[in-house]
């Protein structure tokens, strides 16, 4: 799992969340690193949550864009205080607006995983 969040806070808490329950997880705090682990480690990041609002010039759209085409049935969850909702987000993501239960990220992601995988074998 890729986590992108500038709030160090939130970030430390997600992470501490996801351990606890067993995910491994890759952590940026701006777009531009999160790039870089995508080009790294792209083929084993199982899904994204990103902000959407995030310091530098990459954005969280970006983000997602470039996760999805590494990984293109896998899940992306947006999150943000505010957005610009009319920006296309990639494709089986779903948006949460902050504050969020934390807990219901994780469960959003493993039902998300599941209904794409299915949708997957159904296509093919």
């Amino acid at each position: 799992m890729l986590i992108v969040e500038d709030s160090y806070m939130l970030l430390e808490l997600l992470v501490t969340l996801c351990e606890q329950q067993g995910v491994a997880t890759l952590t940026a705090s701006s777009g531009e690193a999160a790039l870089m682990l995508l080009r790294e480690h792209g083929a084993r990041i199982d899904w994204l949550l990103t902000d959407i609002r995030l310091p530098g010039l990459v954005d969280g759209w970006s983000v997602a864009e470039a996760f999805r085409q590494i990984q293109p049935h896998r899940p992306v969850i947006y999150s943000s205080t505010t957005a610009n909702l009319h920006h296309p987000a990639v494709s089986g993501s779903i948006f949460v607006t902050k504050p969020y239960v934390i807990g219901d990220i994780l469960r959003l992601a493993r039902m998300m995983g599941g209904e794409m995988e299915e949708a997957r074998r159904l296509s093919a």
